[in-house]
């Protein structure tokens, strides 16, 4: 269910047109994606482990052996307190460990490079660039999370799946997706009217929430995380109202004078 809900803002264009979405992706993220799996095979060399890293290899198995009533995390606590303790000449032996990988790993990298075309260096570096700009987006959302950034607001149709998704007949959650669509175009708007108005409830929570919480991220010293005017809405005032109201005249003038046009003939 997580997982579906989390596409709602890709349904409907999913399944605006799914045979043509479904076959641009099968033909060019396929050949895309399988380029970028032959290139970063495993014949790439692995980077060598730090000298923490070799310590936590190392001692990971006795010390779970002699405490096995350790939780994972407080088995990972114990070992950087011990790491920690441990003093700098110990230290050392699995830093020139690492030194003496590390020149390994350089040589091994350079032969691998060399084989390379032109053409497979230049994906294999697209896609380190991809991965790692899906490293930072990952790490970006989880501080957001991690800082109480309001969610989002949601569409009408979003509510309209949430309240439908389990009853929905499909045999996948896309195939759920796609038929609760179909339905959500077809639906009255005297029906699709509730589902509109928790809508614009939710985008009144949203501005609210957003208004606190970037009051306090101002406190934090985190305006980097405020929008620019440019990204807050518009508030609609009595002027912009009558001024929308005085451009669409002319167009209801004209409907009107075809209106009788059609009627006199």
């Amino acid at each position: 269910m997580a997982a579906a809900l989390a596409a709602l803002g890709r349904a409907a264009g999913l399944v605006a047109g799914p045979g043509r979405l479904l076959r641009a992706c099968g033909a060019t993220c396929a050949a895309e994606g399988g380029l970028a799996r032959r290139l970063s095979s495993a014949e790439r060399p692995k980077r060598p482990l730090t000298a923490y890293f070799r310590f936590v290899g190392e001692r990971q198995g006795p010390l779970r052996r002699q405490h096995p009533e350790l939780s994972n995390t407080e088995l990972v606590k114990k070992l950087a307190g011990d790491w920690r303790e441990l003093p700098a000449s110990q230290k050392q032996v699995y830093e020139e460990a690492r030194k003496a990988d590390w020149r390994i790993y350089e040589e091994k990298l350079a032969a691998y490079k060399a084989q390379l075309t032109p053409a497979q260096a230049a994906a294999l570096k697209e896609e380190r660039r991809k991965r790692l700009a899906k490293r930072r987006s990952f790490r970006k959302k989880r501080e957001l999370t991690v800082l109480g950034k309001p969610k989002r607001p949601r569409s009408g149709f979003n509510i309209f799946v949430s309240e439908n998704f389990q009853k929905s007949v499909g045999v996948s959650p896309v195939a759920k997706l796609k038929k609760l669509f179909e339905t959500w175009q077809n639906l009255p708007s005297s029906e699709k009217q509730p589902y509109l108005q928790l809508a614009e409830d939710d985008k009144v929570r949203y501005e609210n929430e957003m208004k606190s919480w970037e009051a306090k991220m101002a406190e934090l010293g985190r305006q980097d995380l405020i929008r620019s005017k440019e990204q807050q809405p518009k508030k609609k005032t009595a002027e912009t109202a009558q001024e929308a109201d005085r451009a669409k005249a002319p167009l209801r003038g004209k409907k009107a004078t075809l209106k009788l046009k059609k009627s006199e003939e």
